[in-house]
């Protein structure tokens, strides 16, 4: 008897996720940065460039059934392993634990390692991903029109 789990649907892999986030970074990041030059007169990061930035990533896959405006646009999502869509504890898990805390504890190494994760796991999740019990899929195809 087969008690391996199946793997996630329509996972995707290092280059769409990559895409995504530098997608994020150049129509959210930079508007933000300009934004707040604007009210702070500061060209580093500030307060208010971090919540905002931090609202968008934990807040907008919420709401927006695991899209940020990158990964709209590159056609991936965040989902649940189980394909339902993340909640705020779930997308704190990915991004708190996962991403913010992970990553600087590690000075960068885990996230170089989950890049590597990314792209040689067969079902393409990242140390993030394993958390939060979560991965990235692909639209499913427009039929029609």
């Amino acid at each position: 008897m087969d008690n391996a789990k199946p793997l996630p649907s329509n996972a995707v892999g290092f280059w769409r996720r990559l895409g995504a986030s530098l997608l994020d970074g150049l129509i959210i990041g930079i508007p933000l940065a300009l934004i707040s030059y604007l009210l702070t007169g500061d060209t580093k990061g500030n307060l208010f460039t971090n919540v905002v930035s931090i609202l968008y990533s934990l807040l907008l896959p919420v709401f927006w059934y695991g899209y940020t405006v990158g990964k709209r646009i590159m056609g991936v999502r965040i989902v649940k392993l189980d394909g339902e869509q993340v909640g705020i504890g779930t997308m704190l898990l990915r991004a708190v634990v996962g991403i913010w805390l992970i990553y600087t504890v590690t000075l960068g190494l885990g996230a170089i390692i989950s890049a590597i994760m990314v792209g040689v796991r067969e079902d393409k999740r990242a140390i993030h991903d394993l958390i939060a019990g979560t991965y990235v899929t692909s639209d499913p195809p427009k039929t029609g029109l």
